[in-house]
Parts: C-alpha cells; structure tokens; sequence
C-alpha cells in the first residue's frame, strides 16, 4: 500500500498520536475504503506497532466513528455561530475544503457501521443540520420550517460536494464559489413544498409479477444493496426477497459481484440512454442542462437505490470493472461539464465541475436522504446552483 503523509520516525511518542491516527485512518479509509484497510495498515501510515495503535482505538469501526466525528464536528461549531452571516458562510466554505473527505466518509464508509455507531453519527449530523437551518432563517426570516430545512440539507450538500471529485482551484477561489452556491440557497425565493410522500415500490420493482427472474434479481439486489450495503448481503438473501431458490441465481450471475457489476451497469445504461436523447433533441447548451438535471432527478427519486449503490458499493466491483464503472461515470459528468461551459463562455472546465457536481450532489441526497421529495424544488435549486452562480473572471 502506498504511503499515506510522512509518518513520524518509529518509537517517537508525539503529543499528538491520537491526532495523527486519526489523520492517517481519514485519508486511507476516504482513498482505498473501510474493507480495504487493516488496522496494520494505519499503523504503517503512522509509524507505530498495532498494539500502540490499539491503546488509542479499540478497533477499526471505532476508528471510523472517531474520524467522521472529527470531520463533522468544525460544521457543528461553525453554525452554532449566531454572529454575521457572511462570516458563517465564509467560515463553512473553508471547513468544506478543510474536510473535504466528509462526504466520502459519511455517506460511503459510515455503511459500514453497526447501527449503534451509525446512530452517534447520526446525532451529530442532525446538530449540523440545525445550525444550518439557523442560517437558512438568517438569511430569510420569513421561511417556514419545512423550507428552512430543506435548504440546510441542500447547504450541507453543496459543502461535501468537494469530496465527490478531485478538482483542484485555489483555495480563495475555490471557497468563494461554495461560498456563493450557499448563498444562492440561502436567497431563493420561498418554496411550496411538497412533504415526502410513503415509500413505494421502487419503479424498477412496479412490473415485477411480468419480470423474468433475472430481473427480479436484479431488483432485489438493488434493494438490498441500498439498504444493508454489498458486504452484508448474500446470494441467499438476493434469492429469497426474488422468490428464487439459492442455487438457481448462479444460472444468472456467476457471483454476487457480477451481480453487482449488473445493477451498475444497468442504471448507468439508463443515463447514458437519457444523456443521447437528451442532446439529440435540444440545441440550446442551457435548455439541453435543465432537461438532463430533469431526467436525472427522476431517476434518483425513482431508483434512489442505485445511487445509493453508486456513491457507496462500486468500490466492491473487481478492479477492471471498478476502473469502467468510474470512467463511465467520469464521462457522463464531463457531459454536463461541456454543455454548461457553452451556456456560460466565462465558465472554464474546473468552475462548472465544482458547479454541475454540486448540483447533482444536491440531487442524490434529496432523493435518497432528504427530508422534502419536491423534484420541482431540487430542479430550480440545481439549475440555479449551475447556471446562476456568480464566479470571478
């Protein structure tokens, strides 16, 4: 495994261990992902044996829980703030590139966790929640609750959105835009929102009783993956929410990765499909934007499993099919990322990455985590995000 920082010479006790575990577990957990690493590896990255490793965490999961504590905790402290609101907003632009593993780490990693730990996390993250709420009403009075809090988790996820890509701009520039985006949210006009309705079936389920059993599995798949995640479902489960009798899956799928490798390839086959018509049929760069974010946010209220499977389990797919499932994914955002440097000629390429990515992060976690399901109000918010932002020339 490759390094990680500059570890501290060996049989050295710095003050600040526990800090540099930490540090080290963040970066190798955001980079390779939890399975993937062993406490060893984080004690290389260190420079110290395992047993000093565990004098400081008991194990792994509680590593995990620590880290993503950490990374919350500046946003906790940042909007518990009731001073200037452009200093709020100034001071969670710089937390954002600060942490910017966040993202990763929550909405990825933290699956791993038993629901205990998960629920910690979870404390916290609604405290975040709140004080961005606070800001929300900061920034118009007048909101009511519903609309209030709609915009803090749409703030929150403009501010992980950095964690989603590796695009680097300097640092003043690069907080003055999220720093805008935050803005953008905070000033849009009141919205009628419509409150999340009871869950249904997934509309990759809705003809399951005229499914052929492949796709049947398919479908259970993509349930089960979303809700438990890939490590802890089997082939068994898949075949018994399908109806199927264990063995007979593997007259399908070799393996619970090829069936994996289908559920990706599938609802990326879907918006690939959506981005050719898409730009068949309309000329204008911003008109051809709104319909893309359209049929995306369709999609992702439609089958938030699979984006919850795309942003946390394509890590599990074997290393040939993990480089295409990425590239792929690569391509189809860098769609988006011409068709908005056309609609604004004073956007380059790295400005309307960090621009269409936090609109389609927006648009992921209101689908899947969001407390309003108003594809309406994610629509308006995700194009204003892209289209109106102001950035420096």
């Amino acid at each position: 495994m490759a390094e990680v920082g500059s570890p501290p010479a060996r049989n050295t006790r710095p003050r600040n261990r526990r800090a540099l575990i930490t540090a080290a577990a963040a970066e190798l957990f955001y980079r390779d992902g939890f399975d993937q690493v062993g406490m060893s590896d984080i004690a290389e990255a260190v420079g110290v044996g395992s047993s000093a490793l565990y004098r400081h965490f008991a194990g792994k999961q509680q590593l995990l829980t620590h880290v993503v504590l950490d990374e919350l905790h500046p946003f906790t402290e940042i909007t518990a703030d009731t001073g200037d609101v452009e200093q709020v907003v100034a001071r969670l632009a710089a937390a954002a590139l600060d942490h910017r593993q966040l993202g990763v780490l929550w909405q990825r990693e933290s699956r791993r966790l038993p629901d205990e730990r998960r629920d910690v996390l979870r404390a916290e993250l609604r405290e975040v929640a709140r004080g961005l709420t606070r800001l929300a009403h900061a920034f118009q009075p007048g909101l009511d609750d519903a609309d209030a809090r709609f915009r803090a988790w749409c703030m929150f996820s403009v501010l992980t959105s950095p964690s989603y890509h590796q695009v680097q701009l300097s640092r003043r520039e690069f907080e003055g835009l999220l720093g805008e985006m935050v803005v953008i949210i905070g000033h849009r006009p009141p919205h009628d929102l419509a409150p999340r309705p009871e869950a249904g079936p997934d509309q990759l389920e809705r003809f399951a009783g005229r499914s052929s059993r492949r796709r049947l599995l398919l479908a259970a798949a993509t349930r089960l993956f979303a809700d438990a995640g890939y490590s802890k479902v089997t082939t068994e489960d898949v075949g018994a929410a399908a109806g199927i009798a264990g063995p007979s899956l593997y007259n399908y799928f070799a393996s619970k990765q090829e069936l994996l490798s289908a559920v990706i390839t599938r609802g990326n086959a879907w918006l690939e499909v959506e981005l050719e018509r898409t730009l068949a049929t309309k000329t204008d760069p911003a008109e051809a934007l709104r319909a893309l974010l359209r049929s995306y946010i369709r999609f992702a209220f439609d089958h938030g499993g699979f984006i919850d499977i795309l942003v946390s389990e394509v890590g599990h797919l074997p290393a040939v099919e993990r480089h295409r499932a990425r590239q792929t994914q690569h391509s189809y955002v860098a769609e988006w990322v011409g068709l908005l440097c056309e609609a604004r000629p004073e956007l380059d390429p790295v400005r309307s990455r960090i621009l269409v990515q936090a609109a389609l992060t927006a648009a992921n976690d209101m689908a899947r985590t969001g407390p309003i399901r108003d594809a309406r109000t994610v629509l308006r918010l995700g194009s204003a995000l892209m289209l109106e932002t102001p950035v420096e020339g």
